[in-house]
């Protein structure tokens, strides 16, 4: 009796009896037969209630409810305290995907600790679960998409490598159990128009499909064994990226192997009847997903299975076959075993904002802020200034540390608030805001530029925050909901610089943002310009480090920054034509892979171990790397290659390689890559990739091989010739 009781109480706070009254409770039986075992003692109705995301409890299973939506893209999110680490763009210009795996790794400790937390009070609404769905892996092509800042920048191959390391990172390596369960999204071609996003079709010819926008989603897939894969609100080449053939069963799941689930982006399909015209009513939407592949409705639509189910449209077989591709991540959570059978079921309320996250958090914004300029070794700035002015809408401003999709916390240190914690008590600090985000001041009278006449140095904090880019319905300064017409910085801002710049004895700029910006009259006008993206919860402290001298600056743009929004291609075409550094036309302002130090690295010597090799050979390049300036600091290595007598158009050059060393002054490297033949294949017209033989130049250094990086005062690289016999 006492023990009916206690499996009685333990349904009712939506728990499941740990009396192993079923073989799907049983953790010693194979996964596949727990999940054939459970979908097997279902109803219909209760089958088709687990294809929602906020699944239901199946009460009289003890099936606990569980709501798969949940997001981390720089921190745990949405739900609460959480350390919030630096943008994922701002992440990718680390160019350091071993320090991204640690900060997935923080990320997925504090995960467990709210899910803990969470669960022990019976809470599994929205944000509470451990499914989520990030990281986006999108391909940057175009400034204007508000949401680029989510993503990992515009080369596939650095995508690809931050991508996975945050998979690694998030999902662990336990033999048995999943850590968290990451996702990649949007699959496959997606990067905006945001304001058409639910009735657009982007035209992508085979070749552009293999050669950038499907590598990091490969590599995710079969590399990393990401657990999720989200489908893109619009078209690929007229049919719904939720409902794609090609692109979710042949590729997705038989030529990957992709063993997860696929998720439809949130209320997308919805536009199957209401934006693309490609059914007529809910029902035949939801019989479309289902049998193109999508697991997990985050939406609505799928309420309307049982009326598909009744029109014929469906049958139980089909919602069976989703459920067997769906119900094994929440079994490799963990989620059905006893809590003392899982490795983190210790993990609480002390794991999260923990001091070594915090300290990482501090440590990855320092290192993806990028030095675009610095006249006259204008910065490090002394400690022990006598006088300071911080100027600018950037300076106090919150929302530019956190970007979007961020949690919360107690100490978000804005770039006033370090630079102030920074100096000597000597110093004396001047403020005021000056002038506003993206339009002029009411007040047309001048009282800030006065300050700018007394300080001995002038930092404006300019910039654009997620009230200009972002999501569709998120950025809400933005006449575009959320995609940006212009690429400058706002024209108030501009004007406002020229007045600095005619009274400041020292201007440095520091600029907040997500996205590659036309800034030519910006950089004309400062002695100094730091890019700093959006810095997470320790940007102010991390950017105060780099201003003074703690940290060298060591990022890299992961994004091209063109002169002017009038050398790119129309928004709404995909090709790559004049895209990216890899096809780029117009020369570049600032180019990918661009950013300078306080110090300077020499490379030298040069060996190749063979310079002519056969398919199936791979060739190792070593040279000296050595800091020949005065401080300390992390130089970022890049190996490019280009294809010289290709038969077909290939990227101009392509990154294949990164490195990452901390040298102090003086100090000496030898450095290695081994160049593959998988890192000399091209992609043909119809999206085959193949090894041809030829010559390739292969080329390494602190930038991309674009001329205009030493213009900018980049160190030299070196380059050599290899021949594929």
């Amino acid at each position: 009796m006492r023990k009916h009781f206690l499996i009685l109480l333990l349904l009712s706070l939506g728990l499941h009896a740990r009396a192993q009254d079923y073989p799907f409770q049983d953790t010693q039986v194979s996964i596949e037969q727990r999940v054939q075992d459970l979908i097997g003692r279902m109803s219909l109705e209760e089958k088709m209630g687990q294809l929602l995301y906020q699944a239901p409890a199946i009460e009289r299973l003890g099936v606990p409810a569980y709501n798969w939506w949940n997001e981390s893209l720089h921190g745990v999110a949405r739900n609460g305290r959480a350390t919030i680490f630096p943008q994922a763009i701002g992440m990718a210009a680390t160019f350091e995907p071993e320090l991204i795996q640690k900060v997935a790794l923080a990320i997925s400790d504090e995960a467990r600790a709210k899910y803990n937390l969470f669960s022990a009070k019976n809470l599994r609404d929205r944000y509470q679960g451990l499914t989520f769905w990030t990281p986006n892996i999108n391909i940057f092509r175009d400034p204007r998409w508000g949401r680029g800042h989510e993503t990992y920048g515009e080369d596939p191959f650095l995508t690809a490598s931050m991508g996975k390391a945050y998979v690694r990172g998030l999902q662990g390596n336990h033999p048995k159990y999943l850590k968290a369960a990451a996702l990649a999204k949007h699959y496959a071609v997606h990067s905006g128009p945001e304001a058409l996003r639910h009735e657009f079709d982007a035209q992508v010819s085979p070749k552009d499909l293999w050669e950038t926008y499907l590598p990091a989603f490969r590599t995710l897939v079969t590399e990393a064994k990401v657990e999720g894969v989200m489908g893109a609100y619009n078209r690929v080449n007229g049919k719904a990226a939720n409902a794609h053939p090609y692109l979710m069963q042949e590729v997705l799941r038989e030529r990957w192997q992709f063993q997860g689930y696929f998720v439809s982006d949130c209320w997308a399909l919805r536009d199957f009847f209401e934006g693309h015209g490609l059914s007529k009513s809910p029902q035949e939407a939801a019989a479309l997903a289902i049998k193109s592949g999508v697991n997990l409705n985050c939406g609505n639509v799928f309420e309307h299975l049982h009326e598909a189910i009744e029109e014929g449209l469906l049958k139980e077989k089909d919602i069976d076959k989703r459920l067997q591709e769906l119900l094994p991540t929440r079994f490799k959570l963990g989620l059905f075993d006893p809590l003392e059978e899982l490795p983190w079921a210790n993990l609480g309320a002390q794991t999260i904002r923990h001091p070594k996250h915090v300290a990482l958090s501090r440590e990855v914004a320092a290192k993806s802020m990028v030095l675009l300029k610095n006249q006259d070794q204008t910065l490090p700035l002394a400690k022990d200034l006598a006088k300071i002015y911080v100027t600018g809408p950037m300076a106090t401003h919150i929302q530019a540390l956190l970007a979007n999709y961020y949690g919360v916390s107690e100490d978000l240190v804005t770039l006033l608030e370090g630079i102030v914690g920074k100096v000597s008590p000597t110093t004396t600090v001047l403020y005021n805001q000056g002038a506003l985000l993206d339009r002029p001041n009411v007040n047309p009278n001048d009282w800030f530029s006065g300050e700018a006449l007394e300080a001995d140095v002038t930092v404006a904090c300019l910039g654009i925050s997620q009230l200009i880019e972002g999501e569709e319905g998120e950025a809400i300064a933005s006449a575009h909901l959320g995609d940006r017409k212009d690429i400058r910085l706002p024209q108030n801002q501009l004007d406002f610089l020229k007045v600095l710049r005619s009274k400041a004895k020292k201007l440095v700029l520091v600029i907040t943002g997500g996205s590659a910006m036309a800034i030519p009259e910006a950089l004309e006008m400062a002695d100094a310009v730091l890019y700093v993206w959006y810095p997470g919860g320790q940007g102010g402290h991390a950017l105060a480090d780099v201003l003074f001298g703690d940290v060298s600056p060591s990022g890299r743009l992961p994004v091209t920054f063109p002169y002017r929004v009038e050398d790119l291609p129309p928004y709404t075409d995909y090709e790559m034509k004049n895209r990216t550094y890899r096809y780029l036309e117009k020369p570049a302002l600032l180019p990918f892979g661009y950013g300078l130090s306080y110090t300077h690295f020499t490379y030298s010597n040069l060996e190749l171990s063979k310079s002519r090799l056969k398919k199936g050979e791979s060739i190792i390049a070593s040279f000296k790397l050595k800091n020949t300036g005065a401080r300390a600091s992390r130089e970022v290595v890049q190996l490019y290659i280009t294809d010289i007598k290709a038969s077909t158009k290939t990227p101009q050059y392509a990154l294949k390689g990164i490195q990452s060393l901390h040298l102090k002054p003086g100090q000496e490297a030898q450095v290695q890559f081994e160049i593959s033949p998988d890192m000399l294949k091209l992609v043909d017209e119809s999206g085959k990739s193949i090894l041809e033989k030829g010559e390739f130049e292969i080329f390494m250094g602190t930038c991309s091989p674009d001329p205009r990086n030493q213009e900018l005062g980049a160190s030299e690289g070196l380059k050599a010739k290899i021949i594929l016999e």
